[in-house]
């Protein structure tokens, strides 16, 4: 059953909410026929893009905003609708997205006289600034695993600033997609017909949004400069380990080289001698001491 309540300065608005993960809620509402099927399959659809659209003609306004998913493993967004026709306002939410609904609540109970575009932006305000103590919350997690990256570099703390990375990725084209949103309302011919208090809410929303998309962007930046930090050390270090093998087998091969001359049935210096094998030992050492220092010193020219 759809949550309907009657607002406005007159009573005469209706909110109805319309949970989309409800099949029988989603079919009810299909079988009404009251909005357009199209608009209805955007509203419906998970995975759809923000964005607005305006039927001037039907006097039908749709909006697509990013939220943020509640009680979800990882950072993510997920699609919030809302429709405008005639003297209904249709709002589209699931079981993670739900606390939108509370927000439109709050909103009736408090300001009851709303107009239906005042009570959308005042919504739209509250969902940006649910966004703000996410990324928060993901720059307090990078400053944790970058001191502990710090003492200790492991597999798993790398992977947690992977899936930091990846998190932050989604949340930054879900705040520039919902900017881009505001700023196409304002060229939608409803625009004009805004009253100066609707034109100043829908203004707080896009300077929130703006503000969200800047501290989104710059937190994507530092962990991305961190990710990329350590993507050098690793290899740095994966560089000096391949160096150090090499410069070991180089070494391991003078022995086996100097012993193997030794070992031919040819004439040679020492080979009948009881000290022979110190010979060969002092041998190998002054030429692998040598290999090594012509060695370091190659190294130390190339930095």
């Amino acid at each position: 059953m759809s949550k309907k309540i009657v607002f406005g300065p007159k009573k005469d608005f209706i909110w109805i909410d319309i949970k989309k993960d409800d099949e029988n809620v989603v079919q009810e509402l299909k079988n009404q026929a009251k909005l357009d099927q199209e608009l209805l399959s955007y509203a419906l659809d998970e995975h759809e893009n923000a964005h607005v659209e305006y039927d001037a003609k039907e006097e039908l306004l749709l909006i697509v905003f990013n939220v943020i998913k509640k009680h979800s493993e990882r950072y993510e967004t997920a699609p919030v609708a809302f429709i405008v026709k005639q003297n209904e306002l249709y709002s589209f939410t699931t079981a993670k997205t739900a606390y939108v609904t509370e927000f439109i609540e709050g909103l009736i109970t408090r300001k009851p006289d709303l107009s239906r575009l005042s009570l959308i932006f005042k919504t739209l305000y509250q969902i940006v600034g649910a966004f703000f103590p996410v990324i928060k919350e993901i720059d307090k997690k990078r400053l944790i695993l970058t001191e502990k990256l710090k003492t200790k570099t492991t597999n798993r703390n790398l992977l947690e600033l992977s899936d930091l990375g990846m998190g932050l990725v989604y949340l930054v084209n879900a705040t520039q997609q919902n900017s881009l949103l505001l700023a196409q309302l304002k060229k939608l011919s409803i625009y004009r017909s805004l009253t100066e208090n609707e034109r100043e809410e829908l203004e707080d929303v896009e300077i929130e949004a703006d503000q969200l998309v800047a501290m989104a962007n710059l937190s994507d930046q530092i962990l991305g400069q961190v990710s990329e930090t350590y993507n050098n050390l690793l290899n740095n270090n994966l560089n000096d380990t391949m160096r150090l093998l090499t410069i070991w087998s180089l070494l391991l091969t003078v022995p086996t080289i100097v012993t193997g001359f030794f070992g031919m049935n040819v004439l040679l210096p020492f080979k009948d001698s009881p000290f022979g094998w110190l010979i060969i030992i002092f041998i190998s050492m002054f030429l692998s001491i040598g290999l090594l220092m012509t060695i370091l010193k190659r190294i130390k020219r190339g930095g």
